[in-house]
């Protein structure tokens, strides 16, 4: 039986963060494709196609705090998270390989309701797995340092992911100009194998006992109550998850303006491309640069340093206005490695604010309370989608 320990090994650091190329590929080719996909193959209406998108995410939303607290149950009855994992990790490739595999000649009303169906079984079988993904490092390690080197190679295999499905998944598209369904399907089966893999493995790193015993939860309503009483209870939860949103947001909607710069600042649409991989590759190369700093001088003040560079650097691409040019991909990418700390810290500091929490309800409950599962849903109902507005189509 596994058990938790200060020091994580090689294996285990790897094994989560391959986990990382799951969620970021399906956070990712998704929101490339997704729509051109009903548009311009199927047939759907613009307005459709948003609207099955955005369905898709509102019952992301919901349906996250509940699966936490059916992630916490389930770990009181088994003592495991990995059922969920798995169960996510064997059911998201099935329904992603459904969600591109319209028959051809079907209407657009009947294929607009095959991929909604199909696509809301996909975010359904994502969110078993990537909320009880996030809620193990605090399961995984007792060690301040531990957690910030675990979430750092998490956050590198994540950047992997975005370039990888970001760049692959249209690439592998147009290898059949002449049959878009079958291009679809194709980028489909790949990227399904590479998600079921990446997340399968993933799942095995999941501890079997743990440390404290978890009250299960009884219904889908006290599921509900249990996410509003921790960001009511925990002040530390509410300021991580409030920063982490608005960064994110403020972050996404820099990403969704690169296109007009390219288009009309830089006056070539292929920019964005070159854009993008200035933002990604220094987050890439920075996330372990971060770890170190972190280790040095603290999460919280080395989350303050990333925050204030990446501000630094939003404020020098204003002079594009006035100094059209090349320049700003220095800038750009300064901002990059400053959102790989925005990024690697605050999930670093995420399971310390679980593990603070487990501690204070141990000084008062018999055994204390695990509910580890419970800030990991509200945490991933929350999440920004940063980077999906930015990868070049």
């Amino acid at each position: 039986m596994g058990s938790r320990t200060n020091s994580l090994s090689r294996g285990q650091v790897t094994r989560y963060a391959i986990g990382s190329l799951g969620t970021g590929g399906f956070a990712t080719l998704p929101g490339l494709v997704l729509v051109y996909y009903l548009t311009d193959s199927l047939g759907v209406t613009a307005l459709a196609a948003g609207a099955i998108v955005t369905v898709a995410k509102v019952w992301d939303v919901l349906i996250d705090p509940v699966i936490g607290g059916l992630s916490d149950r389930s770990l009181a009855h088994t003592g495991t998270r990995r059922r969920a994992m798995m169960l996510g990790g064997i059911g998201l490739p099935i329904a992603f390989v459904l969600t591109f595999a319209v028959p051809a000649g079907l209407g657009p009303l009947p294929a607009a309701l095959w991929v909604l169906v199909a696509f809301m079984l996909a975010a359904t079988c994502f969110s078993l797995f990537q909320v009880p993904y996030i809620a193990l490092p605090a399961e995984l390690t007792d060690d301040y340092r531990e957690r910030t080197r675990l979430l750092s190679w998490r956050v590198v295999l994540l950047t992997v992911a975005i370039l990888l499905f970001g760049a692959g998944g249209p690439e592998l598209r147009a290898l059949f100009p002449d049959d878009p369904l079958m291009g679809y399907l194709v980028m489909a089966v790949v990227a399904a194998v590479v998600l079921g893999a990446a997340m399968l493995t993933s799942a095995s790193v999941a501890p079997q006992r743990p440390l404290l015993p978890v009250r299960p939860g009884a219904s889908i309503a006290e599921h509900y109550r249990d996410g509003i009483t921790v960001l009511r209870e925990s002040q530390p939860f509410r300021a991580l998850l409030a920063t982490f949103l608005l960064q994110g947001l403020a972050t996404g909607m820099m990403l969704a303006a690169a296109q007009y710069v390219a288009r009309w600042v830089l006056d070539d649409e292929t920019a964005v491309t070159q854009l993008f991989v200035a933002l990604i590759a220094p987050a890439l190369l920075m996330a372990p640069v971060w770890k170190l700093i972190a280790d040095r001088v603290g999460k919280e003040r080395a989350f303050r340093m990333a925050s204030i560079v990446f501000i630094l650097a939003t404020l020098a691409l204003v002079a594009m206005v006035w100094v059209p040019g090349w320049w700003i991909v220095a800038p750009v990418a300064l901002a990059g490695a400053a959102y790989a700390g925005m990024q690697t810290l605050p999930m670093a500091m995420l399971p310390d604010v679980i593990a603070y929490d487990r501690s204070r309800h141990a000084a008062t409950d018999a055994g204390g309370q695990n509910r580890s599962g419970i800030f990991g849903g509200v945490w991933t109902a929350g999440r920004p989608p940063a980077w999906r507005s930015a990868a070049p189509c």
